[in-house]
């Protein structure tokens, strides 16, 4: 099941990342999963939770937006949504000599939400009571 060393490369940079910016927790992490990716979404899942262990991302929760694969003829410069299992002539004109795929093998990280160990109220600036709030 190689979706673990997608989870384990995936929480390791994170881990690096939030660490060096000063997180003491992950809460949440977004990627990118081309629908041509390969990725089982529940695999993906089960295997980011059992990577997270012990780590600053523990109880981290995963958010996967599915890219969707498309494809551009190059001799009519049609494009198309290629689908699964993909479809790789073009739905235009039927040659498949020219197409190039442009959207679907993504496998990326969007955003990360950590908690950096400060607190906020700590940070906010204070003021001294006005008489008339007194």
């Amino acid at each position: 099941m190689h979706e673990m060393s997608i989870a384990m490369a995936v929480v390791a940079q994170v881990e690096e990342a939030a660490l060096a910016g000063g997180a003491n927790a992950v809460t949440r992490v977004e990627l990118q999963v081309g629908e041509l990716a390969g990725v089982v979404p529940d695999a993906l899942a089960f295997s980011f939770e059992l990577a997270c262990a012990g780590t600053v991302l523990d109880g981290a929760r995963l958010v996967t937006r599915s890219e969707p694969a498309r494809a551009r003829c190059g001799s009519c410069a049609h494009t198309w949504a290629v689908g699964m299992p993909p479809e790789l002539r073009c739905t235009a004109c039927g040659t498949a000599a020219d197409v190039q795929l442009l959207a679907g093998r993504e496998l990326r990280i969007l955003s990360v939400t950590w908690e950096d160990g400060t607190d906020p109220a700590a940070a906010a600036p204070t003021r001294e009571p006005i008489p008339e709030e007194a």
